[in-house]
């Protein structure tokens, strides 16, 4: 066999492999399985239970979606960072996970109507005497803020007079914050209370929020079906008093909290 026949069946068999390996690509990817993306990270909202299965109320939203649209759901596990790069790339056909819709996120992802309301609150000192933002925005105060979050960015652009001490992890702000260091820590509503709940001789949570957010759920920007009628559910979801049901689940203690204080609870 010469060289140039040789080199010309090897080329076929390349062209007979690779579109094998492509055929078998689009056939694995089972598209009538709704595939939903999460960090399983953050209880009780998305975390992996006792039985090593997924629980949560995003779980608990997505089996419903899912259910609602006649579709089995299979929930991927990816770090948050990940979840967006994974949508754009067909690995997965929507994202529930406690996501915040923003305009830097609209960029690059759609989004359904919102599903949860929270809102950016303070963490102080039991003692202290700050009472709002106000008391707070003064100078020779410290607000503690961690990296990277909407916390931080709405800090940076807002707080005119305080310090803003940004710190890798919420661990370390609420040390700041105990131990006298900063003076309050700006961070989302259910880690502030939660993080009181934790050390009630040290700490108390001012959960009127100094910012609202809207959690949904992201798809593609082409998914323009998808995304009527995951609207559809959320709207027939909440006339049925599912988001109701989800909070006294997974959240009575809170919603408790907050119907103390007079505010508005997320759902």
């Amino acid at each position: 066999m010469t060289p140039a026949v040789l080199l010309r069946r090897l080329f076929s068999l390349s062209l007979v492999f690779l579109t094998a390996w492509a055929l078998s690509s689009c056939e694995g990817r089972d598209k009538a399985t709704l595939l939903v993306g999460m960090d399983l990270s953050y209880p009780p909202f998305e975390t992996i239970g006792p039985s090593g299965k997924p629980e949560g109320v995003s779980v608990d939203i997505a089996e419903a979606l899912g259910k609602a649209l006649g579709r089995p759901v299979r929930i991927e596990n990816i770090p948050f960072t990940g979840l967006i790069p994974s949508l754009k790339t067909d690995k997965i056909d929507c994202i529930v996970s406690s996501m915040t819709d923003t305009p830097e996120r609209r960029a690059s992802v759609a989004f359904s109507d919102p599903y949860l309301s929270t809102g950016l609150a303070l963490l102080v000192a039991q003692n202290s005497d700050i009472h709002s933002l106000q008391d707070l925005d003064q100078p020779g105060k410290t607000i503690a803020v961690r990296q990277g979050t909407t916390g931080e960015v709405w800090a940076r652009a807002s707080i005119k007079n305080a310090k803003i001490l940004s710190l890798e992890k919420e661990s370390a702000a609420v040390l700041e914050v105990i131990q006298g260091r900063a003076d309050a820590f700006l961070y989302d509503q259910m880690s502030i209370w939660k993080n009181a709940q934790e050390h009630p001789s040290k700490v108390r949570a001012l959960l009127n929020p100094v910012q609202k957010e809207n959690w949904a759920i992201a798809l593609r920007h082409n998914d323009t079906q998808l995304q009527d009628q995951i609207n559809g559910f959320l709207k027939s979801f909440r006339a049925a008093g599912g988001f109701d049901a989800l909070g006294d689940k997974y959240l009575s203690e809170q919603k408790e909290a907050f119907k103390e204080q007079g505010i508005a609870f997320y759902f």
